[in-house]
């Protein structure tokens, strides 16, 4: 990794405010939790310099509402943890939300994919590195080693990757410039959560292979 994890690199404006009320937010609560009890979302001193890590979105009428900055680490989420992301502009490097809490520093990856897919509804951004590790033999495509998490650099190759083949409805991808880094989309959040399971699993299959 070329920045820290955890680190926010777009311009954020922010300011207090409320949820939506239109966002599948029980989705979000459920997946977050198996998530975290998987490990794919949390926080260890051991790992990325101990930053939680790990985040999770669903798209709302406007825009979309994602886990809090450094919210990883919490056994679970609620309404406090989350931000609603109203406006953002990859080009520029900002980004304008509300809500109680400040939004991930994956965020831009999240509205990018939500932007370049009109058919997704959900996002999970997860930490693994039995996935990240055997990408290629999975199948999964991959960002460019040189872009960071959470810039213009790593908006513009989530656009490259999903506009690559026509039909893209449902799918993950690594991110080669971030440790570790899984990113799962799809038109709703148990889909998007059963798709990643799924991924976890052949992984595991292929690591217990290969010794």
């Amino acid at each position: 990794m070329t920045e820290s994890e955890g680190v926010i690199q777009y311009q954020l404006h922010y300011r207090p405010g409320n949820l939506p009320a239109d966002a599948d937010y029980a989705g979000l609560y459920r997946w977050f939790g198996r998530c975290r009890r998987l490990g794919l979302i949390g926080q260890d001193p051991a790992l990325y310099g101990g930053f939680a890590y790990g985040n999770i979105s669903v798209r709302a009428v406007r825009g979309f509402v994602i886990s809090g900055t450094q919210t990883g680490g919490r056994e679970t989420l609620g309404p406090l943890d989350l931000a609603w992301v109203e406006i953002f502009d990859a080009e520029r490097n900002q980004l304008s939300a509300t809500g109680p809490a400040r939004p991930s520093s994956e965020a831009m990856t999240h509205g990018q994919i939500y932007q370049v897919l009109p058919e997704a509804r959900a996002v999970i951004h997860v930490h693994s590195a039995t996935i990240w590790h055997r990408a290629r033999q999975l199948g999964l495509p991959s960002t460019a080693a040189d872009a960071g998490y959470g810039t213009p650099q790593m908006a513009a190759e989530v656009t490259r990757l999903l506009s690559s083949g026509p039909g893209i409805h449902d799918g993950a991808f690594v991110m080669g410039g971030h440790e570790d880094g899984v990113a799962v989309y799809a038109s709703d959040m148990d889909t998007a959560g059963s798709l990643l399971l799924d991924v976890l699993a052949r992984a595991t299959d292929l690591a217990s292979a290969t010794g």
